[in-house]
């Protein structure tokens, strides 16, 4: 009876252990790593941490395993083991960070030069340029992208304040343009618009004015239209965005 007694208690010991330690596994987070497909997005690339940058417009924050704002260099991993994520946080806010590709090469880059500037640098799995882009309080003021062969795909630059455009261009992978959108006149805020087809030649163009007092640019004068052989098709005149 005293043998199975002191098996009895050693079972009811080891049974309170076990039941014990899967308790407290269970309340403490686990830290979670990501494999490529849920972390990559195929278009936009790893965009999860962009969030949590106020300079870029972001407003979410991160949290240590203990449910506190997260502070100083934090790092997040593939489930291969290579490194995902590397950023420098403030009260849950990240300051500076640097995303990577399973194969090592950086993702894209991010980085402040004063309370208003910022920077962003976003690559190719093949470390080949893909995106700049330079903030002012929060919102894009220049971007540059570039298609996989290293030219321009799209070219976008504001004026410091980020009131009224210089340029607006967007080109064919080739390295034709697609559309061209830029300030001819500063003082009258007028701009040249062309369209063109794929081979090259003029589809429309006209110029346009930018209307501060409904943020908005309109088509204002003269306006051509033209087919793929470059033959004029119609012509129209406008003010004030309305034909005439």
């Amino acid at each position: 009876m005293t043998f199975c007694k002191h098996i009895y208690t050693i079972l009811v010991v080891i049974t309170t252990i076990y039941g014990y330690a899967q308790s407290f596994s269970s309340q403490v987070p686990q830290v979670k790593k990501y494999t490529p497909e849920e972390i990559i997005d195929p278009d936009y690339g790893i965009i999860r941490y962009n969030k949590l940058v106020p300079m870029i417009g972001g407003d979410s924050m991160r949290y240590t395993k203990d449910g506190y704002n997260a502070q100083g260099w934090q790092e997040d991993f593939y489930v291969s083991g290579k490194l995902l994520h590397k950023g420098f946080y403030a009260d849950g806010y990240i300051k500076v960070f640097k995303n990577y590709y399973e194969n090592g090469q950086v993702e894209r880059m991010f980085s402040s030069t004063d309370l208003k500037h910022a920077k962003m640098e976003i690559f190719y799995d093949d470390g080949k340029i893909r995106s700049t882009i330079n903030y002012y309080e929060g919102n894009p003021q220049n971007q540059y992208d570039f298609f996989r062969n290293g030219s321009p795909e799209y070219v976008e630059e504001n004026d410091k304040n980020i009131e009224f455009l210089f340029k607006r261009n967007s080109y064919y992978e080739n390295g034709l343009p697609a559309s061209l959108f830029e300030l001819v006149d500063k003082k009258t805020k007028k701009y040249m618009k062309k369209e063109f087809y794929e081979n090259g030649r003029v589809r429309e163009e006209g110029p346009m004015i930018f209307r501060k007092d409904l943020g908005d640019y309109q088509k204002e004068g003269a306006w051509s239209y033209y087919d793929e052989k470059g033959s004029l098709i119609k012509s129209e005149n406008y003010h004030n965005g309305e034909k005439e």
